[in-house]
């Protein structure tokens, strides 16, 4: 009768009860299969544009959490397969800690002791070409420049067309180092481009 009525129970709760959970603000939340060891989208932000433009790329990937890297912990960015990762620049022109979000502690003080090396990365930044056209994106390379110096294969550079700012951090050759976006001055085209961005990753063998 005991098994008959386990068996009973699994059927009406169904999968759910082996889905795995993770810790977030403190409290348990079913997380899918394929978010837990595949992919996640670590931002912070100071206005929340980072934060809306991190859920444009999750909804268009499906199935990822979007987390605010001050909130992770060591554990779980080791459990992804994939790290989708963006910060906005507000500390223009400094060669360190660019964003002034969480991300300028996690890049110093826990970054260098984590062992990620081979986890794969794609970046992405948000700026304002009108007003900090000289440093459009640069905590996007910042990120960039130090997961890749932890040994991260690192995808999703994209093309400057469509871009007016004078100068940037971001830049890798004749290309941005993730996708770089312009809630301010661009917003309208910025779901478009994370779909786009989302696709370009699919292709690259990201996911």
């Amino acid at each position: 009768m005991k098994f008959s009525s386990l068996i009973s129970s699994l059927a009406i709760t169904g999968t759910s009860a082996f889905a795995p959970t993770s810790l977030i603000n403190g409290q348990a939340a079913i997380t899918s299969a394929s978010s837990l060891f595949g992919s996640v989208v670590y931002y912070s932000t100071s206005t929340g544009n980072t934060e809306t433009v991190a859920q444009y790329i999750a909804d268009a990937v499906g199935g990822v959490d979007i987390v605010d890297i001050g909130d992770a912990s060591e554990d779980e960015i080791k459990s992804f397969d994939s790290l989708i990762v963006g910060a906005p620049t507000w500390h223009t022109g400094a060669d360190e800690q660019r964003s002034g979000t969480s991300w300028d502690d996690f890049l110093y003080d826990t970054l260098p002791n984590l062992d990620i090396g081979e986890k794969k990365v794609a970046v992405f930044g948000m700026g304002d070409q009108e007003q900090y056209g000289d440093n459009f994106c640069d905590a996007a390379g910042e990120l960039y420049d130090l997961f890749e110096a932890k040994g991260c294969k690192m995808f999703g550079m994209t093309s400057t067309e469509g871009y007016s700012h004078s100068e940037s951090k971001a830049l890798r050759g004749d290309k941005f180092c993730g996708l770089l976006m312009d809630e301010d001055n661009q917003y309208d085209l910025s779901e478009g481009r994370a779909k786009d961005w989302v696709e370009q990753l699919k292709g690259e063998g990201f996911f």
